[in-house]
């Protein structure tokens, strides 16, 4: 059940076409049927063949970090519904003497920085493809502070299960296009969903990671603003008041994701602040 109401819009996206926003995917067999099963059974194959360097990744990471190797974050998933992502940890939860998070580049382990480059940092994500938060290739999960301001438009490509990859990222969308060429990518891979144009951007995703410009989109390589809802106020499309309201707005479906999850420990103080900082990359 989606926790909350689409009622963040920005001024260019009020008017969009109503055929348009109404659209909804079809869904071929492929889709309905065989998808889910290449993605368990090619998870699960990859957590076998990986599990030497998994557990390489593991003994590291305890030696470096101590504990909490496996970082997690709130994502919009399928038709919205928030699921914990997860991640290899690569920074620490430094503070400084006001109780606030140190900035990304203070706190990012070397190590952590070699997992990024070399994109290791996702490998967690294959729990959550088998758990069903996740597929293989989709439109990748970003930020809750960003969704709150997806219109209807937008939202379909949230109508499908997210992925470790997608159309976006091995078209530029890692660092090079715009907010709105990620979307327009987003929704023709939803209306589009088909086994040939998933194993298409299967190979061209194997293919970035082994280059070296491919491996480096974080949001100090972007050359767009890296966070949507940041992209809005900077460019004036939001005023402060309407991107306090999403942050608070995000915070809720966080809050009330958290009520509603089966285990209810309490959040290291870092994941507490994750909408407020810049935390991990997308």
């Amino acid at each position: 059940m989606i926790l909350y109401t689409y009622t963040m819009k920005t001024k260019e996206t009020k008017h969009k076409d109503k055929a348009e926003n109404n659209k909804k995917p079809h869904f071929s067999i492929y889709e309905r049927c065989i998808k889910r099963f290449l993605d368990v059974f090619l998870s699960l194959f990859a957590l076998i063949v990986l599990s030497p360097l998994l557990l390489i990744i593991v003994i590291v990471l305890k030696c470096t970090l101590k504990k909490n190797i496996v970082f997690s974050q709130y994502r919009p998933g399928k038709n919205g519904v928030p699921f914990k992502l997860y991640k290899f940890r690569s920074m620490t939860n430094a503070l400084n003497e006001k109780g606030e998070l140190l900035p990304d580049e203070k706190r990012l382990t070397k190590f952590g920085a070699f997992l990024r480059k070399m994109n290791l940092d996702e490998l967690p994500q294959l729990i959550n493809i088998i758990k069903g938060d996740m597929s293989i290739i989709g439109p990748r999960p970003r930020l809750i502070k960003d969704m709150v301001f997806y219109d209807e438009r937008v939202m379909r490509a949230y109508s499908v299960r997210p992925g470790l990859s997608g159309l976006s990222q091995v078209t530029g969308g890692r660092s090079k296009s715009s907010w709105e060429e990620i979307f327009e990518k987003d929704l023709e891979y939803v209306d589009n969903i088909t086994f040939f144009n998933d194993l298409k951007i299967l190979i061209k995703t194997v293919f970035i990671m082994f280059t070296p410009k491919g491996r480096c989109g974080n949001s100090n390589t972007s050359y767009r603003e890296y966070y949507y809802a940041d992209y809005l106020l900077k460019t004036g499309k939001i005023t402060q008041e309407e991107y306090a309201q999403g942050i608070k707005l995000a915070n809720q479906i966080i809050h009330n994701a958290q009520n509603k999850s089966k285990t209810s420990q309490s959040l290291p103080i870092g994941e507490m602040q994750e909408i407020t900082s810049y935390y991990e990359d997308n």
